[in-house]
């Protein structure tokens, strides 16, 4: 039997525990933060994560989940220990494995049997073997010799889909020196295993990179048809036409070939960061990377140049309706959202901001809270509107993808639809009396 400790209880460690209990395992999720705990125990889950709460509600109920802040006891009762913490960005640019180190030596502290240790959260190239280090300078001062092995497994996670794409993943990466690690880390998947699932089987730097590389690509992808559209602006061609011919070509393939206002979110942002510092350390500067991020922040930058442009050259006093807060559809994290940098842009050049999300305004909350009297939140997209001069896209939730738009343009002051998703039809758009602004096109 597999009993399983998933150390944070944060995005990552929910939604793995949750579904690594899902899988038959025996799963103690554990967290410092009581209140946290003690919600998880009530059933409230603390992210927006579409069918999230249905695991972990049949989990609890089936015994195979728990939740505690006793570390020391869930690390004892385990075979697998997961640990899943936040790594923020570093002043350098790099990751602050100091939440990894934490939880490392507390494992070290802890542990009483053989144990694989496995680093789930998203940590740089050597970051498996300084958990060894620390792993063993805490059984050092305890004067014990316990065997563990580490293992990477990084995760490939999207907001919004995480429960399906942790049940249905592309491959399981299993980053390891030792045969016993690997054939322990089958059993913990063995509902993928049994399922074809393809398995990496690599060594620990391998699978670091694995994760790194894998996230820097989409950004990659994500950016160059950012600037093919701002390309296709000034040359007169449709960003859209050229990229569904774009993915038709199975070496490039269509996803994360559409163009807006630029990529967000807690991955793409601090992972491409942390890559390029890397590469700078390592003395193999990855440019490609380097040259991503300097263009998304540019991308944005653009946006709030489209805006101002659209509304005769001039924000002062204007009021603009702002949809969508959430780096994407099907959650409320904002965390490196276009939305960010796009609405001060705005405030910064004179606007005031009416602004509609159905899940982030508790994030959008503290983090404009200096700029909070330039900003009413609306009950929704409607309110929004109301006497605003200009309609903003920002997040393609669904229901912003079907508006009534008869209504909309009885509600806007002025006429001027900026659709920074590209998610309607320049051709309705106008027919219904607007003028359009989309991305590259």
């Amino acid at each position: 039997m597999t009993v399983i400790a998933v150390i944070g209880t944060g995005y990552v460690g929910l939604v793995s525990g949750s579904c690594l209990a899902d899988f038959g395992n025996f799963v103690t999720c554990v967290d410092n933060d009581a209140e946290k705990i003690a919600s998880l125990e009530r059933g409230v889950i603390p992210i927006y994560e579409p069918g999230l709460e249905a695991v972990v509600e049949r989990n609890v109920r089936a015994g195979r989940l728990f939740f505690t802040t006793g570390f020391a006891e869930a690390v004892k009762k385990s075979n697998v220990v997961f640990i899943a913490v936040g790594t923020p960005p570093a002043d350098d640019g790099g990751a602050d494995l100091r939440y990894v180190e934490d939880a490392a030596r507390g494992i070290g502290r802890a542990m009483e049997n053989y144990t694989v240790i496995v680093d789930k959260s998203t940590v740089p190239v050597g970051t498996a073997r300084k958990v060894r280090r620390w792993v063993e300078e805490e059984l050092a001062l305890r004067s014990v010799s316990v065997l563990f092995d580490v293992v990477s497994n990084p995760e490939f996670l999207r907001e919004g889909t995480a429960v399906y794409d942790f049940t249905h993943p592309d491959r399981v990466v299993i980053g390891s020196e030792s045969e016993k690690a690997r054939g322990l880390m089958k059993e913990v998947y063995r509902s993928l295993y049994l399922n074809e699932t393809p398995y990496i089987e690599t060594n620990l730097e391998s699978a670091e990179m694995i994760k790194y590389a894998s996230n820097a690509f989409l950004a990659l992808k994500i950016t160059f048809i950012n600037e093919v559209a701002n390309l296709c602006e000034k040359i007169g061609a449709d960003v859209q036409d050229v990229a569904k011919a774009m993915g038709r070509d199975g070496r490039i393939g269509g996803k994360f070939l559409h163009p807006g206002p630029g990529y967000g979110g807690s991955c793409f942002p601090k992972d491409t960061r942390a890559m390029a510092t890397t590469g700078r350390a390592y003395g193999s500067p990855v440019t490609l990377v380097e040259a991503a991020i300097a263009a998304n922040k540019r991308q944005k930058r653009l946006m709030v140049e489209k805006i101002e442009a659209g509304l005769g050259g001039s924000l002062e006093g204007k009021i603009i309706a702002v949809l969508g807060l959430a780096f994407k559809q099907n959650t409320d994290d904002m965390r490196e959202s276009p939305a960010i940098d796009i609405c001060r842009g705005l405030i910064e050049r004179g606007a005031h901001l009416r602004v509609s999300d159905p899940a982030s305004f508790t994030e959008a909350g503290w983090r404009f809270a200096d700029i909070a009297e330039r900003l009413f939140y609306a009950e929704d997209e409607y309110q929004a509107l109301e006497g605003s001069h200009a309609l903003v896209i920002l997040t393609p939730w669904n229901q912003y993808r079907n508006l009534d738009l008869a209504k909309v343009r009885s509600l806007l002051a002025l006429p001027l639809f900026f659709d920074l998703r590209n998610i309607y039809n320049r051709a309705d758009v106008e027919n219904a009396g607007f003028t359009y602004f989309g991305v590259g096109k």
